[in-house]
């Protein structure tokens, strides 16, 4: 089965970023200081004007968690539908309840929308908050969707290397299992060969420098350290490195 290294994007500069690096598809977020949100309708537009790469646009309509209220999840439909009306060629989200079980009528509703366009339906990494993930896994199969972002339940993907390794051995045929988080070129081929699971998420993170961030006192730094100036963005240089990895045949 085809590899696949998806892109986490946070601008328009980092989908140009992910395209000259070789990457096959993109996840478009705003925000990524906040895990992402769900991107401006302007930028998608663009993207979606001037790439033929996939895009896979981010619901997501605050930071925290993803247990939404009434009114929140009323936006979350109308973005919804405003994100595939520009051209979105898939919809990342999740829904949970308050003890992060999967809230089925909000994923639906959801699910609807996408597949009333005939968009992937990509379930993101509120499935790492669910205490249950192989019952979690088999709900989102039979409420159809496509794909599901995970670390394994952990941080970093290859601390939850033995949970990916199950789903894609028991789920693997009836949902394509994204692994995310903490991959790069250095470790992707490790766990590749140990999941078995074809398609990977990354961020492929380098930093740009705004000397406007920290003036006469006050503060508008994201980062801290060497990065107090700086802001995080995609590097062409890195997403190739990530990609002629996943390529190479195991």
């Amino acid at each position: 089965m085809k590899r696949i290294a998806e892109i986490c994007c946070g601008s328009y500069y980092d989908v140009k970023q992910a395209v000259e690096g070789g990457a096959e598809r993109v996840e478009l977020n705003s925000a990524l200081t906040l895990g992402g949100l769900t991107p401006a309708e302007t930028e998608l537009c663009m993207v979606k004007e001037d790439f033929s790469i996939k895009v896979i646009a981010m619901l997501r309509p605050r930071g925290a968690g993803f247990c939404y209220s009434d009114e929140e999840f009323r936006v979350m439909e109308r973005e919804c539908q405003r994100l595939l009306d520009c051209g979105a060629d898939g919809i990342a989200f999740g829904c949970l309840r308050e003890d992060a079980s999967l809230d089925e009528y909000k994923n639906r509703c959801i699910l609807d929308l996408i597949k009333n366009k005939g968009r992937e339906a990509v379930f993101h990494r509120a499935f790492d908050c669910t205490e249950f993930p192989l019952a979690a896994a088999e709900q989102l199969i039979s409420i159809g969707v496509d794909r599901v972002l995970t670390s394994g339940l952990k941080p970093k993907a290859m601390e939850g290397r033995e949970l990916l390794c199950r789903l894609q051995a028991d789920y693997g045929g009836e949902i394509q299992i994204l692994a995310g988080s903490g991959i790069h070129a250095g470790n992707v081929l490790e766990l590749i060969e140990y999941t078995g699971i074809h398609q990977i998420h990354s961020s492929c993170k380098a930093w740009n420098t705004d000397l406007t961030t920290v003036k006469n006192g006050v503060s508008y730094s994201i980062a801290s350290g060497k990065q107090a100036l700086c802001y995080d963005v995609v590097s062409a240089e890195l997403v190739r490195e990530l990609v002629k990895r996943v390529q190479t045949e195991a």
